[in-house]
């Protein structure tokens, strides 16, 4: 971090390596986000395919790579916020396919707003207060390393075929069951259930979240599928007229367990993220306005030997004006939908307001749990909530502008959040490296830019081959789409299809009790955690992918085990297994887009299924050779 004249950053290679990165890493995280409800870093891969691909010039450096890995981890997550919000709007009915012009627009602008907004916070949070930023550290470790990058590249590409050949084989041709699940009714109602999807990408998303997160994320799942669910079916299934009409039709245990879940249990999930955002807002107050008043004060970095270029953010005369300017789009596209100024007026309003507190909401808790926990899912689904009861009292019950209005803001909002928290991953890996933070919030921006680009193309994509929302007889393996789904029922909802308030307001006390067990435990300097955040994703996602979350989780826990009691090299053991684990990712992700296109040209969505489904058994021994696989790799280090 020395304040000596910098290397070389924004070179012409540099810029196209990343762009280009940008787009196809933001295609492989749409694909993940609507299929399993999740997303992760791709800073490491991009790190490690930039120093392999950078390496082949004559002249390459550090921070080139970190350039590149910045623009590149901009569009996986502008990906994260598209997906997490603008498919409510098909949910809805609200639109029949991805415009180009509006997704670019709402996903544009939102994206370079949560640029603008986390440039005032990087002194605060990263300087200052020195945040862990899990994934910005990891970054930085595998780009100082950048001496061997053809071991690393050999571990993610052969990582990378297992992944796409995997779900080539389950997905494309139906060799296999997706997922592996069990339930029965105990006594005359109850319903018992277990089940663990056959996913490659969740096993990896388990390892590298780590073994805390992920028993969170699985004790989540737990409450709903072996608490809540059971509870319901026993004591209260008379309540709802059309849940009773289906046990008393013999619907089969597991199709009543998702229908209770669908229509109520997810809710709790609603509950705990409300209450978890606003204590996030709470325990970063400090921070944020600090953060704030710092940007403010310090426009021009010097040190007691002169300029340092390490200190010298974007100017906030330009970050100022830059949120004025791309604010005007923002409040024509609202009037454009809702018809009215005013209305239109308090929805820009209310998404400058939230999009800041939020974006800064994402940006801390990156830096405690890193990016691919970031809880912009509760941060949207909160700020939602507040923008259709607010809605709802200025335009009355408008059934469908009002929710498609609501999720407007939403997306935005969603955008920058998700941005927020890989910007400052992203500036913290400069920060160890030595790299010009005004030069990575260009790049950022220019991640975001590109990204943008190819999100309506892709969408489209897979909308049209697989279908996104609850399948259908014609699209049976439909991307589910879990956090688009809930946001579409909570804006839905609020405006007349009614919300379950009694499952939120227990949701919350679950959330408020999470909260105070996470107090204690920080109170006693214990090793774990619970940000309750971790635990409201569990709690709304099918149990099936909390399971293979955790099984990841175990395996991360027992290699680095293995790693200290052996003597190895831990870091690089967990380098090595991270990059396997995003190999595993990005092959399956991309495979599942690259599987869409014949599906699209021919219209048909059996065109490359065989007809022969072997043994669920053959599923699971893949994932188990798999899970060992990963689980070699991060102990093959000495």
């Amino acid at each position: 971090m020395a304040a000596a004249t910098p290397l070389p950053q924004l070179t012409l290679k540099a810029i196209l390596l990343g762009l280009v990165l940008s787009m196809v890493l933001a295609g492989a995280n749409a694909y993940l986000g609507l299929f399993a409800g999740m997303t992760v870093s791709a800073s490491i891969p991009a790190a490690v395919i930039s120093m392999a691909i950078l390496k082949m010039f004559k002249e390459s450096n550090i921070l080139e790579n970190n350039i590149v890995q910045t623009a590149a981890s901009a569009g996986e997550s502008l990906a994260a916020g598209v997906i997490f919000t603008l498919p409510a709007l098909v949910i809805l009915g609200y639109w029949n396919v991805f415009e180009y012009g509006w997704v670019t627009i709402i996903a544009g602008l939102g994206g370079l707003l949560g640029v603008l907004f986390t440039i005032p916070l990087r002194r605060s949070l990263i300087v200052e207060e020195q945040l862990m930023y899990p994934e910005g550290t990891a970054t930085a470790e595998v780009l100082k390393v950048g001496d061997a990058p053809s071991q690393g590249a050999k571990f993610l590409a052969i990582a990378a075929l297992l992944g796409a050949a995997t779900k080539f084989a389950e997905t494309g041709l139906r060799l296999w069951a997706g997922t592996a699940h069990a339930a029965t009714y105990v006594g005359s109602s109850t319903i018992a259930y277990v089940g663990m999807n056959l996913s490659p990408a969740l096993i990896s998303v388990g390892y590298i979240v780590g073994l805390n997160i992920a028993v969170l994320v699985f004790l989540g799942g737990a409450i709903s599928w072996f608490v809540a669910i059971p509870v319901f079916s026993t004591f209260f299934i008379e309540s709802n007229p059309g849940l009773a009409a289906q046990l008393a039709d013999g619907a089969n245990a597991t199709d009543l367990a998702f229908a209770i879940w669908t229509s109520q249990i997810r809710y709790l999930g609603v509950g705990a993220m409300l209450v978890g955002g606003i204590w996030a807002l709470i325990s970063m107050r400090g921070s944020l306005v600090s953060g704030i008043v710092s940007g403010l004060r310090a426009e021009i970095p010097s040190t007691a030997g002169g300029y340092d270029h390490t200190k010298h953010d974007t100017p906030m005369k330009f970050v100022l004006i830059g949120v004025a300017i791309f604010v005007l789009p923002i409040f024509a596209v609202y009037q454009t939908i809702v018809g009215t100024v005013g209305v239109a007026l308090a929805m820009t309003v209310i998404m400058v307001i939230t999009g800041f507190l939020f974006s800064s909401v994402a940006a801390y808790m990156a830096g405690l749990v890193g990016s691919s926990n970031n809880p912009i899912s509760g941060i949207t689904i909160a700020t939602i909530l507040m923008t259709s009861l607010l809605l709802l009292w200025l335009m009355g019950g408008d059934a469908l502008a009002g929710p498609a209005a609501a999720i407007m803001v939403g997306a935005v909002v969603c955008c920058a959040a998700a941005i927020a928290g890989d910007n400052l991953q992203d500036l913290k890996a400069g920060y160890i490296v030595g790299a010009t933070p005004w030069r990575q919030q260009v790049m950022q921006a220019a991640g975001v830019i590109s990204a943008v680009l190819v999100m309506a193309p892709i969408l489209n994509l897979l909308l049209q081959a697989y279908g996104i929302g609850a399948p259908t007889a014609e699209q049976p393996d439909a991307l589910l789409a879990p956090q688009a789904t809930l946001m579409a029922s909570v804006a839905e909802g609020v405006f007349g299809a009614g919300l379950p308030w009694g499952m939120i307001t227990i949701g919350a006390l679950i959330g408020v009790g999470i909260i105070a067990l996470d107090e204690y435990l920080k109170w006693t300097g214990a090793n774990w955690r619970a940000p309750v955040l971790a635990v409201a994703v569990g709690i709304y996602l099918p149990l099936e992918l909390s399971t293979a979350i955790l099984i990841g989780g175990l395996i991360a826990y027992f290699t680095s085990r293995r790693n200290a009691a052996g003597g190895r090299d831990v870091a690089g053991g967990q380098r090595h297994g991270m990059l396997f684990a995003s190999g595993l990712i990005t092959g399956e992700a991309l495979i599942g887009i690259g599987m869409a296109v014949p599906i699209v040209v021919s219209g048909n969505p059996d065109i490359i299924t065989l007809g022969v489904e072997l043994p669920e058994i053959v599923g699971i021994l893949v994932i188990v050779a798999l899970s060992w696989g990963l689980y070699r790799v991060a102990t093959s280090t000495r």
